[in-house]
């Protein structure tokens, strides 16, 4: 595996920490050119520090996803830097969790702002790119939760709902230039996500649930990895997966 990987060159948001973090070392490790995008800017030049090398370049460049021209920068830097992007991975997210009585507006603008309006970014940035070179692939992270509504979870669900729409309405509209767009929703899945819950009572939920069922990021990795490495003329479109010990 990572044969069809190698020399490729990917961009990932959300890379300083959980999902990013791990799918770029395994698509580091395969031989990928990984471009870092995130806010946290020391974590993210550790990480491409302990990654860079001759053979296989890792940059870093602060980028918040809410922010359309920030979400250019580590798109126009992987074209500045190799000539292209072959691949945008869209994985930046929020899920602070909370029923919708307890009108936590502000957490429901920001989840939309990350989750939706970040990806519609990440699109934008690098699509003319790969209509150029006829050629590319996104890849955008959406969850369990954008298959079926969790309680307590409304707002996140939509959230994940809508990438899966994005996304199903990107593939149909990229054929003519060869463009593959991959869906990933995983389970509970290991990462910083659970900590964003800010309501006492669902987070102490959360942490019981995660530390019964949660399985490591690399896990997600695997998933994206796999997608990526696959001939370019199939385009794996969705990939779904839970831990094994998870139910909902």
């Amino acid at each position: 595996m990572g044969s069809n990987t190698k020399g490729k060159v990917i961009v990932i948001t959300g890379a300083s920490s959980g999902l990013g973090e791990a799918a770029a070392r395994l698509l580091n490790a395969q031989g990928a050119h990984i471009v870092l995008g995130a806010r946290r800017v020391d974590r993210l030049q550790q990480l491409a520090n302990e990654l860079d090398s001759p053979e296989r370049r890792a940059i870093a460049v602060a980028a918040d996803v809410t922010d359309r021209e920030q979400v250019k920068r580590p798109v126009d830097s992987a074209v500045q830097t190799f000539g292209r992007i072959d691949v945008m991975i869209n994985n930046a997210g929020l899920m602070p969790l909370s029923p919708l009585e307890r009108l936590k507006v502000d957490e429901w603008d920001r989840m939309i702002d990350v989750n939706v309006k970040g990806v519609l970014y990440g699109i934008a940035a690098a699509l003319p790119h790969m209509q150029k070179q006829m050629s590319g692939q996104f890849v955008n992270v959406s969850s369990v939760a954008g298959h079926r509504v969790m309680v307590n979870g409304a707002v996140y669900s939509a959230t994940k709902h809508a990438v899966r729409a994005l996304s199903e309405g990107l593939r149909q509209e990229t054929k003519p230039w060869n463009i593959r767009t991959t869906i990933v929703s995983p389970g509970a899945v290991d990462s910083e996500l659970k900590s964003g819950v800010t309501e006492p009572d669902i987070a102490q939920g959360m942490r019981d649930f995660y530390k019964a069922v949660a399985i490591p990021a690399d896990s997600f990795a695997r998933a994206v990895a796999f997608a990526i490495d696959q001939p370019e003329d199939m385009d794996v479109n969705e990939i779904l997966f839970r831990p094994t010990r998870q139910i909902p």
